[in-house]
């Protein structure tokens, strides 16, 4: 099977973790989080990013976060290629966040 990733817009994000359902991996740079982060966001830089460094999802599902939605596709093709299951992410990222009217916190 091959490596796909799932888009899923910034309402279902937001509802999935306020839920309890989604875990979710901002995988920004810290000064990118520090402008603007996602409220209960774990934040896993790309840059060192390490698929075992995500913290247990403890029964929730991954997704993914960046800031357009790029970098997040290549966190989920890396923690796939590790075999884990994290086929999520958040289409737009904090962009699109942002652009929903979704809260974001400043300082990480």
């Amino acid at each position: 099977m091959a490596n796909q990733v799932q888009d899923l817009t910034p309402d279902e994000v937001s509802k999935g973790v306020a839920e309890g359902r989604y875990l979710l991996v901002d995988v920004r740079e810290p000064n990118e989080v520090d402008a603007g982060a996602y409220p209960y966001g774990v934040v896993v830089p790309l840059s060192t990013f390490d698929p075992k460094a995500i913290p247990d999802p403890q029964g929730k599902e991954v997704v993914f976060a960046c800031r357009s939605g790029k970098r997040s596709v290549t966190a989920s093709l890396a923690a796939q290629a590790a075999g884990l299951p994290y086929d999520k992410h958040l289409a737009g990222g904090m962009l699109g966040w942002k652009a929903a009217g979704l809260p974001s916190k400043v300082g990480g």
